[in-house]
């Protein structure tokens, strides 16, 4: 099947790729996710130690709390399930562990559903809810434009490594082409983490991250500021 000269696995493809993009206006550029306080600190000052703490989050709350539950709404979205997806959603609100977290979840994902409501006018209108989260809305549009599930997952995970990247490259400060090293090294480690995501048990879903719950915290309150809280 062709649209408009595209086969229909290209065109998914496409999808994903805006979904992903950071330049969608989402927000997610004015996020550090505590990595501004982390910089400050002293706990990050080169590449070296940026691409440890971010090492340790993918190993840890990307593998083993985000991707278990971007697999869980996907199926439930790609079965119309929207009350086991708003569940979902729920869970990923009360596993965000501060107010800058939660506040970053429920904006970015009330961005993201205007956006993709405008794109796609399949895409439910839960913006009313308390539930929503941006982990969900990408699930939402993934599972209605087709994109199979290892690729939402493979979008998601970049995503947020180029993110993380780009925002340490603005704090550390690290050179445009270094920031690029780090992502092409790290994206190495996407498929083993997807791997290792999609063997969680629903019951095991959930990870602890300290040292970002404490960085996170401590800048909700910090002096000067680039990026929001």
């Amino acid at each position: 099947m062709t649209v408009n000269g595209l086969l229909a696995t290209d065109l998914t493809l496409l999808r994903l790729l805006q979904i992903a993009s950071p330049n969608l206006p989402t927000g997610a550029f004015s996020y550090s996710q505590g990595l501004e306080w982390v910089v400050e600190a002293g706990w990050v000052t080169d590449s070296s130690s940026f691409t440890q703490w971010l090492q340790e989050q993918l190993d840890g709350t990307m593998m083993q709390q985000e991707l278990p539950l971007l697999i869980l709404l996907y199926k439930a979205y790609m079965k119309r399930d929207e009350a086991r997806a708003l569940e979902l959603c729920s869970t990923v609100i009360a596993l965000r562990e501060t107010t800058e977290l939660r506040n970053e979840e429920r904006q970015r994902g009330r961005a993201m559903l205007k956006l993709t409501r405008q794109l796609n006018s399949e895409i439910s209108n839960t913006e009313h809810s308390q539930s929503i989260c941006q982990l969900g809305v990408f699930a939402q549009y993934c599972a209605n434009e087709n994109v199979s599930l290892d690729l939402t997952l493979q979008g998601y995970t970049y995503s947020w490594l180029e993110s993380q990247t780009m925002a340490a490259v603005k704090l550390v400060p690290l050179g445009q082409t270094i920031g690029q090293q780090i992502l092409f090294k790290l994206s190495e480690e996407i498929p083993s983490a997807i791997d290792a995501a999609k063997a969680v048990r629903k019951d095991e879903i959930g990870y602890a991250n300290p040292a970002q719950i404490f960085a996170s915290c401590q800048h909700e309150t910090q002096y000067s500021r680039l990026f929001r809280s």
